[in-house]
């Protein structure tokens, strides 16, 4: 199947409802709210991820889109590193801090296999 639009690709459509999750848990709590900083990090990380994906997609070759991807992987980590900071911080309940944490490993493994099926693609058509 070929795409021509990045809001077809799976990964970015997990990559969206990863930075929704982000934006609801830290709207449904003031005192996170109040946490400019960490607020501020965890949601341009998620949007990121998907700005990363959108923007490679773009690209005029499969190895720039795997760079951009990779990047997209980064910004995944970033925010599961800063999910363990509002957790700790009680920003967040367990089952919180587990639905976005699933989400965010979701959105990783789709962009991973991309990644792979892309460095595949290279390869056989050298």
């Amino acid at each position: 199947m070929k795409f021509t639009r990045f809001e077809d690709l799976d990964c970015w459509k997990e990559a969206r409802k990863l930075t929704r999750q982000v934006y609801e848990a830290i709207s449904r709590n003031p005192i996170w709210q109040r946490d400019v900083r960490l607020c501020g990090q965890i949601q341009a990380a998620s949007v990121s991820v998907m700005s990363n994906i959108a923007e490679g997609f773009v690209r005029h070759s499969d190895k720039e889109f795997v760079q951009f991807l990779f990047i997209a992987m980064s910004s995944s980590a970033e925010v599961q590193s800063h999910l363990y900071v509002a957790i700790d911080q009680k920003y967040l309940s367990q089952d919180s801090f587990d639905d976005i944490y699933a989400q965010v490993e979701k959105t990783s493994k789709i962009i991973s296999g991309l990644i792979k099926y892309l460095r595949t693609k290279t390869r056989q058509t050298r």
